[in-house]
């Protein structure tokens, strides 16, 4: 089951708040819930997913049912580590569902299923599909990090469909949103693998896998490891980022503790247990990459610059670390859209 640990919600009001309006969350909602918010656990009057969620629920009684979704997706944030935050969550896909009827792209919801020891488990993935779509394009695989999920970058992964094109498929990486597994760095490429067949049978045979934070972790293994046959790393934990002594900021350790599966605040030494498994050096030492872009904030307090440097000098691979920026730089992501546009259409054009 997963746990709680000590994290004070101005903390992350602080690290997340030009992430909440970015979204599409209007500015004063967001301070009204901010100024509201007390304690980060208790689901009660000033705790945070309380008051998340009554924003969230005025949004549905009004019918503006993706603003409720996008409330109910701040309501069950950071993780799951209680009945509140997985009722949040729940809510959340109601609200998203209602929503479809206004969405710009069609929309589809399947379960799909992904090898798992020695059965399968069952992936919930969403089809964004661009108008008029007649097949012919790649498809794009994608997915946020550990506490950012596919229902939260809905805005985001429309836009890349318009844009491109090219229907998006949407999906959590282990350890998060609707995965029933813990987080591993195998048993996430065994997701990665198993719905990047599923989107060669959607398109015109070819996938290219866009991962976000933790999720550019997996994008990274499989662009390395050439799984798909393109993939843009988007504030991506590689290598320096598992190391044993590392330090966590605005309570990323309990987010990551609980994708991985602990069911308790871990000690040091069982966090640093759990990371080598994630250095992808092995990979990174091996020439067998597809065509990569690779892109961060110089100023992440998560992920270390090496771990975007350290793409530098690749064949095939695009590195932008981009100053004055933090984690996926977040703050840049009109210039960050931009680049990965102007690759995408290099791409196509080869």
């Amino acid at each position: 089951m997963p746990y709680e640990w000590k994290v004070a919600p101005e903390e992350l009001f602080v690290e997340r708040y030009r992430q909440m309006v970015s979204s599409g969350l209007p500015a004063e909602d967001v301070d009204a819930v901010r100024s509201a918010v007390t304690e980060m656990w208790p689901d009660r009057p000033g705790g945070w997913v309380h008051e998340w969620s009554r924003l969230a629920a005025g949004y549905a009684e009004g019918k503006r049912h993706q603003l409720a979704a996008l409330a109910y997706g701040w309501a069950k944030f950071p993780t799951l580590a209680n009945d509140a935050r997985r009722t949040a969550l729940q809510r959340q896909l109601e609200q998203y569902l209602l929503a479809v009827p206004g969405f710009q792209v069609a929309f589809e919801r399947r379960v799909l299923q992904a090898p798992h020891g020695s059965g399968t488990t069952p992936v919930p993935v969403h089809l964004l599909t661009p108008p008029a779509w007649a097949g012919g394009t790649p498809v794009m695989l994608a997915s946020g990090g550990v506490d950012t999920w596919k229902m939260d970058f809905h805005g985001l992964f429309e836009a890349i469909a318009l844009r491109t094109g090219m229907p998006v498929l949407a999906f959590d990486i282990p350890g998060t949103g609707e995965s029933e597994l813990p987080m591993t760095s195998e048993g996430g490429a065994d997701v990665v693998r198993a719905l990047a067949a599923e989107a060669r049978t959607l398109g015109n045979g070819r996938v290219i896998h866009l991962g976000i934070s933790m999720g550019a972790h997996f994008s990274a293994r499989a662009g390395l490891a050439a799984d798909v046959d393109a993939a843009v790393v988007l504030g991506g934990p590689v290598e320096a980022a598992f190391e044993q002594s590392r330090s966590f900021a605005y309570g990323m350790d309990g987010i990551v503790c609980n994708a991985l599966g602990f069911d308790h605040d871990p000690s040091a030494a069982e966090r640093a247990g759990s990371w080598p498994s994630f250095n992808l050096r092995a990979l990174l030492d091996r020439d067998v990459n597809v065509p990569m872009l690779v892109i961060n904030g110089a100023d992440d307090v998560h992920v270390p610059q090496h771990d975007t440097l350290v793409f530098r000098g690749r064949r095939d691979t695009d590195v932008h670390l981009l100053p004055d920026t933090g984690h996926c730089a977040v703050s840049k992501m009109p210039q960050v859209l931009q680049l990965l546009f102007e690759w995408i259409d290099r791409q196509r054009s080869h």
